[in-house]
């Protein structure tokens, strides 16, 4: 089970405030430094930015997964968001974003990086998948709900 390595019922936002992409990425970026205290946020703030300046991380259907490598992360670490409102994301389908994985993993860690991803892609192809998640209102239950999708 790896996104039970990755996020925790304290990584996941189920309201978040943020309106645009730079707001998101500080709201997000700050619950993972909570968690893990190592990770340098002025260095996942960049690494974010510079990846995001290459393509889009907003995906589809109101997801994004915003990515990098990051010389103060061991190991992978990511938090999850929900905004109830939408997000500003100038994401590829030009639709705000509603539900946000965002990771960061360590600069000997791209293989994770992409199984990671690789299962994420898997689980995001069920709609089911996206509207429950929307619906869940606590952060155990969004993991909880992650859990189970990944080991289906």
């Amino acid at each position: 089970m790896v996104f039970a390595k990755i996020f925790s019922p304290k990584s996941i936002i189920v309201n978040l405030e943020s309106e645009d992409k730079d707001e998101l990425f500080e709201e997000m970026v700050q619950v993972i430094h909570s968690e893990h205290p190592e990770v340098g946020r002025d260095d996942a703030l960049a690494v974010l930015h510079a990846r995001e300046a290459q393509m889009s991380t907003g995906i589809m259907h109101g997801v994004a997964v915003p990515h990098g490598i990051c010389s103060s992360v061991k190991g992978c670490v990511g938090a999850i968001g929900i905004s109830r409102k939408g997000i500003d994301y100038d994401a590829l389908d030009g639709s705000p974003v509603n539900l946000v994985f965002m990771l960061l993993c360590g600069p000997n860690d791209n293989n994770l990086l992409l199984e990671i991803l690789k299962e994420l892609a898997v689980v995001l192809q069920d709609p089911l998948f996206i509207t429950k998640l929307f619906e869940k209102t606590s952060p155990q239950e969004v993991f909880d709900a992650l859990c189970e999708a990944e080991s289906q």
